[in-house]
Order: structure tokens, then sequence, then C-alpha cells
């Protein structure tokens, strides 16, 4: 049967990945370098109408069809060798071709970001369905009360008392334990979009959101503005917003570090921040993503300029030097062997051992080039969430989530 489709790739997140490559990914023409450029192809036995920005790729699938789209419907759960799976829609569609495990079904496109708590619980945000999570005998989609289900997870943490924090594109989410809360404009987020991306607790207590209309501190009830100082950079290059902050890491002397949409890093300790951009040695104002290793070192990611290391003295750019491959790298994250994980767009993932790189592909086991999210759980074994599924790590080979944890089938 021949389908009539439209499918608009709308530029709302940032998988590190352009539009030429997601345009390769998907089999279609190349995408020209004029910013509004139209396609029209027939691929069978779909018809499809892309139309795809220039910047960066897809966040929001937007798919339209002249057949009935299916729907979900409650079904009850299942329990399969001890493990309490909830049931899913019978034709559950993906966005991209399933290699390894989304989690029973339940993950349409790809998960963004994982956490495991301080109670073991594994919880997974997703790009378009939600929150998920594994509570060591249920593999569960959470509902939340008048939020969509079909809603975008940015970052999660944790506070000292237990309660787990979401970054979403419905505004911040709170988990008790018991129930979820969310605070969103009604609450003081700045700005018409509720989404966040930055979000931190600090050795205060005090937690940090970097939204689409600004930084603010929130104090469990409300949101306080902080205003970032004018960043001076001529001709910034924002992508989705000039006052969204898309990380905020703590480091070890307690200074705050805020990597920004087009603005560089602020660096704020004391009530004073202090401004980095390329005229002082990062290597691309377009930041996406920074870790404190144990060492005490900086670890950068950017859109257009690689990785770098900051000492607190002088920059080191391993891009630069040829010491790895691509230019949109982040999801960085150190294992407690003290190893560095990342992502680099659409080339795998980088591990650093303190002395050498090591680039991990498909070729090694990965499931796919394009990795959004890594993490360690309390096993010791890394996650790494991708366009294809979901895969660990165990010390010596990738294999398919599965196969380590059952539960996640």
């Amino acid at each position: 049967m021949e389908l009539c489709a439209s499918i608009q790739i709308q530029c709302w997140q940032i998988p590190y990945m352009r539009d030429s490559e997601i345009a390769t990914y998907l089999q279609l023409p190349n995408v020209s370098n004029n910013n509004k450029t139209t396609h029209m192809t027939n691929i069978e036995p779909m018809k499809l109408c892309i139309t795809i920005p220039l910047i960066l790729i897809v966040l929001t699938f937007q798919i339209s069809s002249c057949t009935a789209q299916v729907k979900e419907k409650s079904v009850n759960d299942t329990t399969e060798n001890g493990i309490k799976n909830q049931a899913i829609p019978s034709k559950r569609n993906t966005i991209f071709p399933q290699i390894h495990t989304n989690l029973n079904g339940m993950v349409s496109q790809f998960v963004r970001t994982m956490y495991q708590d301080t109670k073991g619980n594994y919880w997974f945000g997703t790009n378009e369905d939600g929150i998920i999570r594994y509570n060591g005998q249920t593999l569960e989609k959470m509902t939340i009360a008048d939020v969509s289900p079909h809603f975008r997870v940015l970052e999660i943490v944790e506070d000292k008392a237990g309660n787990v924090w979401f970054g979403t594109s419905e505004g911040l989410i709170q988990y008790d334990g018991e129930k979820f809360r969310t605070f969103s404009k009604k609450e003081g987020l700045p700005g018409a979009d509720p989404e966040i991306w930055g979000l931190m607790v600090d050795k205060n207590g005090l937690i940090w959101v970097g939204a689409s209309g600004g930084l603010c501190h929130f104090d469990g009830e409300k949101f306080m503005p902080l205003s970032l100082p004018d960043s001076r950079i001529a001709n910034p290059q924002h992508m989705l917003s000039d006052k969204l902050v898309f990380k905020i890491i703590e480091d070890k002397s307690g200074t705050i570090w805020l990597a920004t949409d087009g603005n560089g890093i602020f660096k704020y300790y004391n009530g004073v921040f202090t401004h980095l951009s390329k005229q002082n040695g990062l290597t691309d104002n377009n930041t996406s993503d920074i870790l404190e290793d144990k060492q005490g070192n900086i670890w950068i990611g950017t859109f257009y300029g690689g990785t770098s290391r900051f000492d607190g003295k002088t920059f080191t750019d391993f891009t630069k030097d040829g010491l790895i491959k691509g230019v949109e790298t982040g999801g960085f994250y150190e294992d407690r062997k003290g190893n560095i994980w990342f992502t680099a767009e659409n080339v795998g993932v980088y591990k650093y051992d303190g002395i050498h790189f090591t680039l991990y592909t498909t070729e090694n086991g990965l499931t796919s080039n394009l990795v959004l999210s890594i993490f360690e759980d309390n096993k010791g074994q890394v996650w790494f969430g991708t366009w294809q599924g979901i895969c660990i790590f165990d010390g010596e080979k990738f294999v398919n989530a599965k196969d380590k944890e059952p539960w996640t089938r």
C-alpha cells in the first residue's frame, strides 16, 4: 500500500547531527546550504515531502499521513521471568529502525538522558515519550497529571533529600518518591517557552535552571531569574535562544559553569561573572556540554569547535590537534575508573583513559554512531542511548542492553 506522508523536521533539540547528514541517514537527497530548501523525492513505498531547516536537526518530527494513525490503547500489564512490563501499543512506530532495545517499545524516537537514583531506580528521559522508570520490578512509562504523554526530557538530577528533578519541554518536574509535581510559567519560569535544558543542584541545595527564557534559581516553590552579563560576542549565532543555558555544573571550588547558546561560557563565583569565549581560548562560542573530571580539568563540548580541555589556565584543543574527529561533541561522562566518555556527531563515542583516546563505532558493536546519552549504573555498566536503541559496554564489549538487563526488552 502506498502511503502519502508529510514529514517536517524542526530544529528544536540538538542530537549532534547536521541536516546534510540526516538526509544521508534517511537516504534522502543531499540538502543544499540554502537556509530554506524543500526537496521532493519518491521513496518506495512511501512518498515524502521533506522540509529541513539549515542549522541542526530533528527535534520534533511532525508526521501527518493519509492513512489512519495508530493510537495507544490500554491493555493489562504483563509479567515475564518475574519482571513486570507495562503493556504497550501493538503497532508502535519508531522514527529509525531499532537495532537494539527501545525499552519494550516505549521509545518511539530516542533516549536523551539516563540516570540511576540513590534508591537504585533507573530513569530514562526520552525525546517525545516522556519519562520511563524501572524500579527493580516494573518498567513503566510514568503518567503525570495535566502533562501530555508526549514531551521531551533533557536533564535528570537528584537533590540531597532524594527528590528527582526533570528538565523538560513542559517545565520543571519533581518526583518525591510518591508523586510528580510540575513547575512552570505560573511559578515564574521566564520566557514564553517552558523548555528546560540546563539543570543542576548545587552544594547548598539550590536548583539552577537553564530555560529557553533565561537562567534562574528555583527554591522549591518559585523561580528567581538571574541575568547573565552582555556577552560582547560579535554576531553571535544563537540556535534556539540568546538567553538559553544548555548545561550547568558546579566545580570543586564552588564555581558555577554555564554553557550557553552562542554566548560562550560564563563562570559565576561569589556574585561575579567571568566570560570565556573564542577571544580568550574557547574553541567555539556555541557550547553544548561541560564536565569537571576528578583531576579538576574542565572538558568542553561544542557544536562547531569539537572538544577541548581547560586546566584553569590554558585550553587544549583535541580536535584541532587531530586527536579526535567530529566538530559537534557532547554527552560527557566520567566513569568510576576515571575514563572520560563523550559523543562525536555521526562519528561514534570516544573514551579517554588519561593517556589515549579510543574511538568506538558500530564496527565495535555500538548500536549507532549517533549517540545522545551516556551514563554508568551502580554495576559499573556504561549505557549508551542512540538513535537506534540502547546498548551497554560491560568493560569488554558493546551488547544490546536487553542481553545484560532483560527488563529493558
